[in-house]
């Protein structure tokens, strides 16, 4: 029955008979058989179809959460189960904003010393392309903005705090001086990053009097910074990816002032009851994490 609700979840994903049955790694009659045993066994018609895939029947978008739920518990439970047995060992699914690419280590790279047996798939998407992900039960995990929005469902563990500072090439010509404030930053030529704009531009029509002249928006930092390096546009980016002694020879960055503005990045995953041993273990070490990533 997984592997049949397996060919659903992949179905919905592709919206292509041909696709989904290589993301299953089967034949596209086999796939569909599958589907149609599905539909004889629970009875009602889960896919729109004739000579191609149409859609899911209201039916079959509800089968289809329950599908996500179920093989996300079965995927849990192999785990737990192989655990207590052998060890911690498995894939850990992550999706993480790409601001906080910097500090995904810190989570990885000790979790993997204790337990070698435990690998990572890790993916940047947007703080909405996340939720999307959690909501289907795509990843088991993420690192992306914390907010009073968060659901009951989620389970947040706080790692630091997104800082931010004014981006520029040293030829850029800077009227709000070295010590800008958002107000003055507003009214620059300015490069952003997706996954922040929501937060950014909020902070920039603060004490404003017009719209901020945003420019560029782009979910690749190098994009970015190619744009900042020609001196034509400044970038607002966190303090933590500007740290190197590259950056801070080639860019000129100043924090922005009045007011101080900052996010809480954390590690989120699906609140599950029991947690299986590779989500406290995650856990445990977002916790301590924490703590390093603190500033001192």
């Amino acid at each position: 029955m997984i592997d049949k609700l397996e060919f659903l979840v992949a179905l919905a994903e592709q919206k292509h008979f041909g696709l989904a049955a290589e993301a299953c790694g089967v034949s596209q009659p086999s796939l569909s058989v599958g589907i149609k045993c599905l539909e004889k066994a629970l009875d009602v018609q889960l896919v729109e179809r004739d000579q191609r895939f149409i859609g899911l029947t209201a039916e079959g978008e509800r089968a289809l959460e329950w599908a996500r739920r179920i093989i996300a518990d079965t995927r849990a439970m192999s785990q737990e189960v192989k655990g207590g047995k052998d060890g911690l060992a498995g894939r850990v699914r992550m999706a993480i904003i790409p601001t906080a690419l910097p500090v995904i280590a810190e989570l990885t790279k000790p979790l993997h010393a204790r337990n070698p047996g435990i690998s990572f798939q890790i993916i940047t998407r947007s703080p909405a392309g996340i939720r999307r992900l959690l909501d289907e039960a795509a990843i088991d995990a993420a690192v992306t903005y914390i907010d009073r929005k968060s659901s009951e469902r989620l389970t947040a563990i706080p790692l630091y705090r997104e800082e931010y500072r004014l981006v520029t090439s040293r030829t850029f010509s800077r009227p709000c001086g070295d010590h800008p404030t958002w107000a003055a930053v507003s009214a620059l030529p300015l490069c952003l990053m997706d996954s922040q704009h929501p937060r950014i531009t909020q902070a920039l029509r603060r004490g404003a009097d017009t719209a901020p002249r945003i420019t560029l928006e782009s979910d690749s930092i190098a994009l970015l910074l190619s744009h900042i390096r020609t001196g034509h546009a400044a970038g607002i980016l966190p303090e933590r990816l500007l740290r190197s002694t590259e950056m801070q020879k080639e860019f000129l960055l100043s924090p922005i002032i009045r007011p101080a503005i900052s996010c809480a990045i954390g590690v989120i995953m699906p609140s599950r009851h029991p947690m299986t041993a590779i989500a406290r273990a995650l856990a445990a070490e977002a916790h301590q994490a924490a703590v390093r990533l603190m500033p001192t």
